[in-house]
């Protein structure tokens, strides 16, 4: 009679496997059907949806908030997460507008060529992210700090200090700089947006070191059980401080991207960049709790949201102002569906 119950437990656990895999491979193409849906009811609504010309726009309007979703994917994944990049993207403009324009007063005296001047900036902003996102690694892991606490006080240092070297107004980048600048945020290559090329190399260049390397697998391991990661001699902390200065890396490219768009910097740039980022990041199937997350599904989260943004705009179905509230709700909704997944 014992047979029985065996053959019916191991039929039990064959279903619980299936079902689990089969949970994980929705979860992987979710949002890609997702996308796709949106795309078709996009078109239906408005015809002018799916111009190239439209398209282009929204993966170009895609780019800054996906390249920093890049970097914050490998953050959330390890278990962490990041309040302030929104705030650090404007500081970043903020000190690279502020110095490019100081250089150019050498130009006259030949002390610096206007592309040299450009290229300086752009140093500035790779070089200002990292150490920024160095800083929330040693906070977070030397000094023990909860990375919510440590992002949500930097969020306001940021800012304050942009308003402050602003004096409470705008940074702008003088005229002659803005010419020769514009072309790395207008300019195409076989056309397509400069700034959607750098998002796709950007992208392609995370999913190789999350699913291709040994820190990626390390991310991925620290992210599902901490303290199992640590006796398995990863270099926890080590780890840790390399998510968020790739994260700091990405909010500098894509500030060096934002920064030509505008040509300027003011208390107000990059509001709620975070909460964008971090929807794209959820919304593309990266578990809250961490663990486990792919590029590729951040990369369609973030095309994701930014086309119903515009099919928002296109079809004034409800306010435009109601776009971060949408973005809301998805994070809340998508948190409500990852209960208990770790």
């Amino acid at each position: 009679m014992q047979p029985a119950p065996t053959e019916a437990a191991s039929a039990q656990a064959r279903t619980r496997r299936f079902v689990v895999r089969l949970a994980h491979r929705l979860a992987g193409v979710g949002p890609l059907i997702g996308l796709v849906a949106l795309c078709v009811v996009g078109t239906l609504l408005n015809r002018d949806f799916a111009t190239v010309d439209n398209l282009l726009n929204v993966l170009t309007r895609t780019s800054f908030i996906g390249i920093i979703a890049v970097g914050m994917t490998f953050v959330i994944i390890s278990g962490g997460i990041d309040l302030s990049v929104g705030s650090m993207a404007a500081l970043i403009a903020g000190v690279m507008i502020w110095v490019m324009n100081a250089l150019a007063a050498g130009v006259n005296s030949h002390a610096f060529a206007p592309l040299a001047i450009i290229a300086i900036g752009m140093a500035i902003a790779l070089v200002l992210g990292a150490l920024f996102g160095l800083a929330h690694g040693l906070l977070i892991t030397r000094g023990r700090i909860e990375p919510f606490i440590v992002t949500l006080g930097t969020l306001g240092i940021f800012r304050s200090v942009l308003t402050w070297l602003a004096d409470g107004g705008a940074l702008t980048l003088q005229n002659n700089l803005v010419d020769l600048y514009g072309p790395v945020y207008y300019a195409s290559l076989f056309g397509v947006p400069v700034p959607v090329w750098v998002f796709a190399l950007m992208a392609a260049g995370g999913a190789l070191v999350l699913n291709r390397t040994a820190f990626g697998r390390h991310v991925q391991a620290i992210g599902s059980n901490e303290q199992v990661a640590r006796y398995a001699a990863i270099r926890v902390d080590r780890v840790k401080c390399a998510t968020y200065v790739l994260l700091g890396v990405c909010v500098g490219v894509a500030t060096v991207l934002y920064v030509p768009r505008l040509g300027s910097a003011t208390p107000t740039t990059g509001i709620l960049w975070e909460l964008e980022a971090i929807a794209a990041v959820v919304v593309g199937g990266t578990a809250l709790k961490g663990g486990e997350g792919r590029v590729a599904g951040t990369v369609v989260g973030a095309i994701l949201l930014s086309v119903i943004a515009n099919i928002l705009n296109l079809t004034s179905i409800i306010s435009v102002y109601l776009n971060a509230a949408v973005q809301g709700v998805a994070i809340i909704a998508v948190a409500f569906l990852q209960r208990g997944r770790r």
